[in-house]
């Protein structure tokens, strides 16, 4: 970590914490030492460049469950991100190792509630065969949508968050639109399920039984 925020305590396993210029001179030095300490886990404090995500994705394909912080707004940002740490001629490479070894990416907002304290939005992407195969094909402007038909797997974006928080009484109207990744689409949303009267369905002339011929032989009505 750079530096170390908050000091963990051991509690049901053993937890070293090492800070960047007092522990070790370096990220690089931390993360070549890492693995021998046969850790379980392995938790990155955040990754700014391509030699740290590379790392990162080392220790994934060996097992190991490897957590990390990236500044980004949303998900699909965050692998956006993820994929510019790296000039062109690697991002086929790059596409494969994340769609193998990527577990989720979680992306949060704090938002001002109506009582004056914070919530956050949290929106999530879990790596599924489909989204694999979308990340596999380099086909992160995708995933999005994905995110938004994927609420039954445990996905949610953050405009499915922000609506869930209004409609709970957490946050105004003017706030969950402020932090909408698209304000129309979540402003549309609020508007259908606000209860508005829809325009009247078409009505269609009812059947007349006189029209209705039977026929003796058939128990059908033609």
């Amino acid at each position: 970590e750079d530096p170390i925020e908050f000091l963990h305590e051991h509690k049901k396993s053993v937890v070293n914490q090492r800070e960047i210029g007092l522990d070790s001179m370096s990220y690089e030095n931390a993360l070549k030492n890492a693995l021998r300490e046969a850790p379980d886990v392995i938790l990155i404090g955040e990754i700014r460049d391509a030699a740290t995500m590379q790392h990162a994705i080392a220790y994934a394909e060996t097992g190991h469950l490897c957590l990390s912080t990236l500044h980004a707004n949303n998900a699909n940002q965050a692998l956006d991100r993820i994929v510019n740490f790296f000039p062109d001629s690697a991002h086929r490479q790059l596409y494969s190792d994340l769609s193998l070894n990527l577990k989720a990416v979680v992306s949060q907002r704090l938002i001002p509630t109506v009582d004056g304290q914070r919530r956050a939005a949290v929106e999530l992407l879990i790596n599924t065969s489909y989204t694999a195969e979308l990340i596999q094909k380099g086909k992160i402007h995708d995933l999005k949508e994905a995110m938004e038909q994927g609420q039954q797997r445990g996905m949610v974006t953050f405009d499915q968050a922000l609506y869930e928080l209004y409609r709970e009484g957490a946050i105004s109207l003017e706030e969950a639109l402020n932090h909408a990744d698209s304000r129309n689409n979540l402003a549309l949303r609020i508007r259908l399920d606000s209860g508005m009267p829809q325009p009247p369905a078409e009505k269609k002339p009812a059947a007349k039984i006189a029209d209705l011929e039977f026929d003796s032989n058939s128990s059908k009505a033609s």
